[in-house]
């Protein structure tokens, strides 16, 4: 199968430039101007973006939680991402307590094996690592699960305490591996929910009352620190508040190998969407919640300015009927997430590049390169390149769209609502290549399930500050750092 992209506007993290694309099986060929190469397939991109396929590496797909689960599967999660112009995930296997790892990721390939549209890789969340099993952590690096997720949250489920996050720490930075951090002081939290259901404040709110912007910086300069002891690269997972990116700020300042991500969701919603009518407000019930909407401005200075190096979308749906329905009497039995991987792309480029926050390098940086880099698939994805995966999006930056779940082309999650329900955007997925096979067409979905596959990732390639790189002392790590 061969594929001519002709008459693109190309732009990449580095690159903004004219040209056709050639693409050939699963890679891109030949990038040129004026090619005239027979192919099966010739696609006029005229006046349209061609834009590296997005990656977003923070989605949780069937995962348990709360006694439900996430209502995307990997086939329709990946589908729906597709449409988005995402065309490879970074999905969180979970490790319950008493259980190897390596029988979790076996778990979570079953669960992804056949169904996805597009690729996908797996971090795995650690939740029981005492020291006699920490090799575990290598046989998952040698099975291309080259980072872990760690969580200072949800006591008694999913909480890890200190002196496992330094062992794991310590150990992923042995391995050229990362860590993954959710930061918030998860015991504190619970304390305040117990504070908050006994004076009988139940509506959904109090999520976010309940986890103040103190307790993430908290979390976050915990881990860190520990990171820093631990001499390891850390990666802050969902980042919502200006109090937690001033601790980022800190640690790169003196050095310390710091990555974080932020969302859609924080960047653009705020807590005043708690007091939607009736239940409604449990539709933003997520983890860390909704801040106050001063924090939104100071969240775009820190993409603008690489304090913050990725947008992802923690994408964890969950119906209102039925699911977020567990809580209509306890806040703090709603199920903690919401939808959002179809929506990225055009959210961001509409409110970041169209409101003048971040330029179109930095757009595909955000949402493609710097993931790709970080989580060890560059320059097999993120990237235009001869050589590397054929993902691609031609995006129409002039295609206007309302965001809503009853509009059937901006809504494709398997999910009663949307977060961003009325949100207009200019700029659009137009058209999706997965490997070199178009997935979506005009708008339309031609791809199949099972396409999709695991994609193995090397060790972690965050790019070090000079300063940082004396506190590099793993040879995997001096080796990625004098890259």
């Amino acid at each position: 199968m061969s594929i001519l992209i002709k008459n693109g506007r190309v732009v990449t993290a580095s690159d903004d430039y004219h040209a056709d694309i050639f693409v050939s099986d699963e890679t891109v060929d030949v990038i040129g101007r004026d090619l005239v190469i027979e192919a099966d397939t010739v696609i006029d991109a005229s006046g349209k973006l061609v834009i590296p396929g997005g990656v977003d590496p923070h989605t949780h797909m069937e995962m348990p939680f709360g006694g439900t689960h996430t209502s995307d599967t990997f086939e329709t999660g990946t589908k729906a991402a597709a449409f988005g112009g995402t065309t490879c995930i970074i999905d969180f296997a979970i490790q319950f307590k008493g259980e190897s790892t390596v029988e979790a990721l076996d778990k979570w390939h079953a669960k992804a094996a056949g169904q996805a549209s597009v690729d996908y890789s797996f971090h795995m969340i650690i939740t029981d690592m005492p020291e006699h099993r920490t090799p575990e952590m290598r046989r998952l690096s040698d099975e291309g699960v080259t980072s872990y997720k760690l969580f200072m949250a949800y006591p008694g489920v999913l909480l890890s305490d200190d002196g496992t996050i330094f062992r794991a720490m310590r150990k992923a930075g042995e391995d050229g591996t990362l860590v993954c951090m959710h930061a918030e002081n998860g015991v504190v939290i619970d304390e305040l929910v117990k504070i908050a259901l006994s004076e009988g404040h139940v509506e959904p709110k109090y999520h976010a009352l309940t986890r103040p912007t103190r307790l993430e910086a908290e979390g976050v300069h915990r881990a860190l620190s520990i990171a820093e002891v631990a001499r390891a690269p850390v990666y802050i997972v969902h980042l919502s508040s200006y109090d937690a990116l001033q601790e980022i700020r800190l640690a790169q300042a003196r050095g310390v190998m710091a990555h974080a991500e932020t969302c859609p969701q924080y960047l653009l919603l705020d807590v005043s969407a708690y007091d939607e009518a009736g239940f409604d407000g449990s539709k933003f019930v997520l983890t860390p919640p909704l801040r106050e909407k001063w924090n939104q401005e100071e969240l775009w200075r820190g993409l603008r300015g690489g304090s913050l190096h990725v947008i992802s979308t923690d994408h964890c749906p969950f119906c209102v009927k039925e699911q977020k329905e567990l809580g209509r009497d306890d806040f703090s039995k709603i199920p903690n997430g919401g939808p959002g991987v179809e929506n990225r792309m055009s959210l961001i480029y509409h409110y970041g590049v169209g409101k003048g926050y971040i330029d179109l390098n930095r757009f595909v940086e955000l949402t493609s390169t710097s993931p790709a880099k970080i989580f060890g698939l560059f320059p097999k994805k993120g990237t235009i390149a001869v050589g590397s995966d054929a993902d691609l999006v031609i995006f129409d930056p002039e295609h206007e769209e309302n965001i809503s779940y009853y509009n059937p082309r901006t809504h494709h999650m398997n999910i009663d609502y949307t977060a961003y329900e009325g949100f207009a955007v200019k700029g659009f997925t137009e058209t999706v290549l997965s490997r070199g096979k178009l997935v979506i067409d005009k708008g339309q979905y031609v791809g199949r399930p099972g396409y999709g596959r695991f994609v193995k990732r090397g060790p972690y390639g965050g790019i070090y500050k000079p300063e940082a790189a004396g506190n590099i002392t793993t040879p995997a790590a001096r080796r990625l750092a004098a890259e």
